[in-house]
């Protein structure tokens, strides 16, 4: 028995249902949705879940944007010719000042055209005070745009007007849209942008609130996308979360060029701005400053932030030679052994690396007999500066036994030199930099290892030593003159 087929009714493309569902599909192609992508497998999801379906994380899920169908496949689609490294011609990058030296030192020698700069600190720190005024120095020479989030146009009025500023061309945008910013930014771009700050920032491709992940991190690729593709040097002021790290992704960070951290003791006028990041300069560098009533003065000798001149010397006190970026810095450590109330003594290090103190205490007593294990230690470096480099162990050790028998330092003596868990007191780098830094605040010996003993050095007595027990021994002998 032969089954008849079922006649086949056809629809034109112009109308009727699969017209409209043609139409439909056609504007959804280049459209883009919100996704969410896990933050640690990275699969993506269609909807927000409490936990990743993929690999279990809980609360890993961000909103972020996909562009789907023709828009990414005409990407995809795209062919980039390689280029052979040797045929790269290469300009040689012309740097702007910013009016202050100390923020041009951090910067690597002063802003690149095109380059992102993300600056964190403390709330209250002096951020927009101090962009504010390297925007108005630089107004000089080229245009500059300072768009805030935070504050009104009059606000910032009244600060340019407290930091003698006021009559500087500096243009401001009151805004919070990225898309709106870079839209009035497009026709006339400024040489230098700071956007404070990029919390504040909210795209409009996402649904999440202004702060969220995903907001910083889409508005922070358009502000990247918009700097490269008009040579426009962008500033981006983040805010710290209460461990001092910026907050937001982590991704933010290798977005940008340079990252930058101000930072400061509770209660001091002094600011120190580090770069923890820089593709077109040294990284660790610091700039010293401090606040004044009318904004931000350098400090052309930090040196002379972190001595202290007394007029008798003080057991627990030896004066460091570190290193901070690219210069030398002469700092005092502190220190203070007390018997300890407790059955488990206390070792608390502020500016130090309290694990690498406990390692020192116990060469100490392994090489030198020197037992303060039933003692709490404390140690310090005064200013507020953490020195992370092992050319602190010397000092901070001499710094223990100083404060453990009681006998002052001579204090025209510095110190630097890494001390090894075998005894031994190694080399340090930029040896004599440190010895010409010393000499020229005046100091008189300086008690460093061997290895890096100049052949010729005028400036002051230098003692070489190769093991910790003949350090501990020359540390407390008078000076030859006397």
């Amino acid at each position: 028995m032969r089954v008849a087929a079922a006649p086949v009714t056809s629809y034109p493309l112009s109308g009727g249902y699969k017209g409209r569902a043609f139409r439909l599909f056609s504007a959804g192609m280049a459209k883009n949705k919100p996704v969410y992508s896990c933050n640690s497998c990275g699969s993506e999801q269609p909807k927000w879940q409490g936990q990743c379906p993929d690999c279990g994380a809980w609360n890993t899920l961000t909103e972020s944007v996909q562009t789907t169908g023709r828009a990414r496949r005409t990407r995809a689609s795209s062919r980039r010719e390689t280029t052979r490294l040797d045929e790269v011609a290469v300009d040689q990058v012309e740097r702007s000042s910013t009016g202050l030296i100390e923020l041009d030192r951090v910067l690597g020698g002063g802003l690149v055209p095109g380059s992102v700069v993300l600056i964190g600190g403390d709330p209250g720190i002096g951020k927009s005070t101090l962009l504010l005024r390297a925007l108005a120095e630089i107004a000089a020479h080229q245009a500059t745009c300072y768009v805030t989030g935070e504050e009104s146009l009059d606000q910032i009025a009244l600060r340019a007007r407290r930091l003698g500023i006021a009559g500087a061309p500096v243009q401001l945008l009151a805004e919070t849209c990225v898309e709106n910013i870079v839209a009035s930014l497009e026709r006339d771009a400024p040489g230098v942008l700071v956007i404070d700050s990029i919390q504040t920032l909210y795209s409009e491709a996402l649904e999440s609130a202004p702060g969220s992940v995903s907001q910083v991190r889409e508005s922070a690729a358009q502000l990247v996308r918009f700097a490269k593709t008009r040579g426009v040097t962008t500033v981006l002021v983040g805010h710290v979360t209460k461990e001092g790290t910026l907050a937001g992704p982590r991704v933010l960070e290798h977005m940008v060029d340079t990252v930058l951290y101000f930072e400061s003791d509770t209660g001091s006028r002094f600011r120190i701005i580090r770069t923890a990041k820089n593709r077109f300069g040294a990284a660790n560098e610091m700039g010293f400053f401090v606040m004044e009533s009318g904004g931000f003065k350098e400090v052309k000798n930090p040196s002379a932030i972190f001595l202290a001149r007394r007029s008798q010397p003080v057991a627990g006190s030896v004066t460091l030679v570190t290193r901070e970026g690219t210069r030398p810095v002469l700092v005092e450590v502190q220190a203070l052994v007390d018997q300890s109330l407790t059955q488990s003594p206390r070792r608390v290090a502020q500016g130090l690396d309290t694990q690498r103190l406990g390692l020192l205490l116990a060469a100490l007593h392994r090489h030198c007999g020197v037992a303060i294990g039933d003692s709490d230690v404390f140690a310090n470096v005064v200013g507020g500066l953490r020195v992370t480099e092992t050319a602190a162990d010397l000092a901070l050790l001499l710094a223990v036994l100083s404060s453990f028998r009681e006998r002052p330092v001579s204090q025209d003596l510095v110190v630097f030199g890494e001390v090894g868990l075998t005894g031994e007191v190694r080399p340090v780098p930029y040896g004599e930099e440190r010895l010409l830094e010393a000499a020229k605040h005046g100091f008189r010996r300086a008690l460093i290892p061997r290895a890096n003993v100049p052949k010729k050095f005028a400036g002051l007595e230098v003692i070489g030593v190769e093991r910790l027990d003949a350090a501990l021994e020359r540390a407390f002998e008078p000076p030859a003159s006397l």
